[in-house]
Formats: structure tokens, C-alpha cells, sequence
């Protein structure tokens, strides 16, 4: 039935003069997720409202799955478009959509109608009624409830006339692409992927830096983490993905430097390494998967100490939340499974028995003074090595 969808956004609305840029990148977003969908669409944006419309055959059910992964969208409305024929034309189609849509017809309902176009003859109040009323008479199994209606029927008269009674959620935020480019530190656990999810939800564009340790860690651990930023990249658009050999600053660490403070010396490297690539990139930030105190490494004073060596900031959108929050939204962007298959990365493998929890930034800047002799040109053969993977 339903040939066309109406798409609702919220924060966009708020965008005074610039509002415009926004709808655009909305608009892009949806075109390039509808092109992984067979069938023909036609994205247009009319009077603070976006559609999709169809030509010919079309899956519904992928439609509004594709449309469910564009940051921006918060409802997705099957809608029908019908032409301003007069009020009896309008009551038919009505009451057409009502009979097809619920086949039982015992439910309470209420009619929401609004004018866009103020040279409709009928009132929006004189319109609601005038539909309820026609509805009741044509299925009188139905009551109005015009405080909790099972059923909210929305007529809106626009250049034409819109009817919908269904909102599908879609997933809030704002457009990519619409608030700069940021370097996120990917690896093959649960926290990173739903960190760049998070932050490609309030319109970041993302790149990913990956630290591979060949050969403590294997060919599969680097799929893995090429198979996770393809499902974040189904939210957020193509990522640049950096594949690092971070191998022989892992051991010259391991060798050189007090065990306890293996984890946050090697933390530290590599934040050094992807905010360089990070420049390279035009990027603003960089982006984590840390939360406070869930590891040794996520302590206050070890992020502390791990941020000295940064001069972008640092962004951590699951600084606040428990492990139980971050595996629903992981399990909802579907790279849980993923990152829970057991191929460990190089953060695992290199890992402290009993690792310092309340490092000093003074005694670290010390140890590391130890590296003085080789960690540059480790550091630059990192940089020269790094494979670089676009993931779509």
C-alpha cells in the first residue's frame, strides 16, 4: 500500500539559517543508504519535511531497515500522498487506509489533522472532527479516546495531502558528516565499536586506527576488527581505516620498562601514533571505547596520565556507563557477536599481571626514558608500515 515515507527529524529543526546544511547531509545519508536497497527511491525535502518515495516494486521491510541506520531520522511514517480532491475524496481514502491498515477495527483512535496549507477550507479542529465522525459511522466497533488512543491517525494538508498512523523510531542524532572528522582508537573488543557508533550518531565523520602485534596476534584478530568497522560503517559511512604494526614497540616496551606499567606506557604510544595520523587526516579529536574504572587502565589517574601526550582532545562517550549499557548498545549495532569471538588483540596480549592502577605521569615520563635509544625509529617504522583499508 504504502508507496511513500515520511521522515521526521528533531534537533534539525533548531538549526535557524543553517538549518539547510543539515537537511542536505540528511538527505545524502539516505540516498546512500537506499542505494544497498533494490528498488528505485526519490529523496526530496518539501516544507520542513523529508520523503522518500518508491517507483515500482520495493522491500519494505529493507527500506525501513536501511532508513533505521541514517543518524538524524527519529520516525519513519509509511505515508500515503493523496491529492486534494475535495473533503468526501479525502473521507474515502480515509476510510479506505483504516479498513486495509487494521483489519480489526476494535480499537480506539483519534484523529490528529493539521493545516500546513491555510487556504484548506476546514479548520484543522473542523477536519479531525469531520474524519472521526465518518470513521465511527463506517466501523462503529471503534471509540475516540483523545487521551490514549491506541490509534493516532495523522492527516496533514500539505501541497499534498499526507495520511499515516504509524511512526517507526529511527536512531536520533544528527546527519554524518555534519560535525567534523574524528580518529577513533578501534580494537577488537566491545567497548571501541559502540564509542565510534556514538560519536558517528552526533554527526562525526570517522576515521579508525587498529594496533596489530603479529605474530602474539593473528590474521583472524585483524578481520575481526576489519568485520566490526564494516558494521559501524553501515551507520556512519566508509571509515579509513589504519592498520598498525605495533609489534616491536610492544616488545621494546616489554623489555625496557618496570611490567606494572606496561599497559599505560604502551596506552600512551599508542594515542602518539593515531593523533599522528589523526593530523594527517584533518581530524578534530580523537575517540576511545574507556569508561571509567572498568579496567586498570581506565582509572582516573591513568587516563589522566595517558592524556598528557595528546594535544587534541580526547573524546569518551562511554566514560559514564557500565559494561551492561555498553553490551545493549552493542548487541542492538550487531557487533557484539563479533567482539566477543576469541582472537585476542595486542591491549590482551601484552597485558600486566598486576598492572599499576594510580600511575604518576612523573615516574612514567621516567621510565619511558628508558625507550630514549630505539622508540623513535620504532615509532616512524610504525608510521611507514601502516596499512591503510577502506571499509564500506
Amino acid at each position: 500500500m504504502y508507496k511513500a515515507f515520511l521522515i521526521k527529524y528533531a534537533e534539525i529543526a533548531v538549526k535557524g539559517k543553517n538549518r539547510y546544511l543539515f537537511e542536505d547531509a540528511l538527505v545524502a545519508n539516505i540516498e546512500r543508504q537506499l542505494a544497498e536497497v533494490d528498488g528505485s527511491f526519490q529523496v526530496r525535502k518539501e516544507s520542513g519535511r523529508i520523503y522518500v518515495e518508491t517507483e515500482g516494486a520495493y522491500s519494505y521491510e529493507e527500506t525501513v531497515e536501511a532508513l533505521q541506520r541514517v543518524f538524524g531520522i527519529v520516525g519513519i511514517c509509511p505515508v500515503l500522498l493523496v491529492e486534494d480532491e475535495g473533503f468526501d475524496a479525502l473521507a474515502e481514502r480515509v476510510l479506505r487506509y483504516v479498513d486495509e491498515t487494521y483489519p480489526d477495527k476494535h480499537f480506539t483512535f483519534k484523529v490528529d489533522a493539521r493545516r500546513a496549507r491555510k487556504n484548506y477550507p476546514m479548520t484543522s479542529m473542523e477536519l479531525a472532527a469531520a474524519l472521526g465522525e465518518k470513521i465511527l459511522e463506517a466501523f462503529p466497533e471503534t471509540r475516540v479516546d483523545v487521551h490514549h488512543p491506541q490509534v493516532m491517525l495523522h492527516i496533514e494538508v500539505r501541497p499534498q495531502i499526507n495520511i499515516y498512523s504509524t511512526e517507526i523510531p529511527g536512531p536520533g542524532g544528527m546527519p554524518t558528516g555534519t560535525a567534523g572528522r574524528a580518529m577513533l582508537l578501534l580494537s577488537g573488543g566491545i567497548d571501541s565499536p559502540v564509542a565510534g557508533y556514538m560519536i558517528a550518531k552526533r554527526g562525526v565523520t570517522l576515521e579508525a586506527t587498529y594496533f596489530h602485534a603479529p605474530p602474539y596476534t593473528s590474521e583472524r584478530a585483524k578481520q575481526k576488527v576489519i568485520d566490526l568497522a564494516k558494521k559501524v560503517a553501515r551507520y556512519s559511512g566508509p571509515i579509513r581505516l589504519r592498520v598498525v604494526n605495533f609489534t616491536d614497540i610492544q616488545l621494546c616496551i616489554y623489555e625496557k620498562c618496570p611490567h606494572e606499567e606496561l599497559t599505560i606506557i604502551m596506552r600512551r604510544y599508542m594515542m602518539k601514533i593515531a593523533e599522528h595520523f589523526a593530523e594527517e587526516g584533518s581530524c578534530l579529536g580523537l575517540v576511545t571505547g574507556e569508561s571509567i574504572g572498568q579496567v586498570a587502565s581506565q582509572t582516573m589517574q591513568s587516563l589522566a596520565v595517558t592524556n598528557e601526550v595528546c594535544h587534541m582532545p580526547v573524546y569518551r562517550p562511554l566514560i559514564a556507563m557500565d559494561k551492561q549499557e555498553i553490551v545493549r548498545i552493542a548487541e542492538q549495532i550487531d557487533t557484539y557477536e563479533t567482539s566477543i569471538l576469541p582472537f585476542e588483540d595486542c591491549c590482551t596480549i601484552f597485558v600486566a599481571k598486576h598492572p599499576v592502577t594510580k600511575p604518576s605521569a612523573k615516574h612514567i615520563r621516567i621510565s619511558e626514558t628508558h625507550l630514549a635509544d630505539r622508540i623513535d625509529e620504532l615509532v616512524q617504522t610504525a608510521i611507514d608500515t601502516t596499512e591503510t583499508i577502506l571499509v564500506n
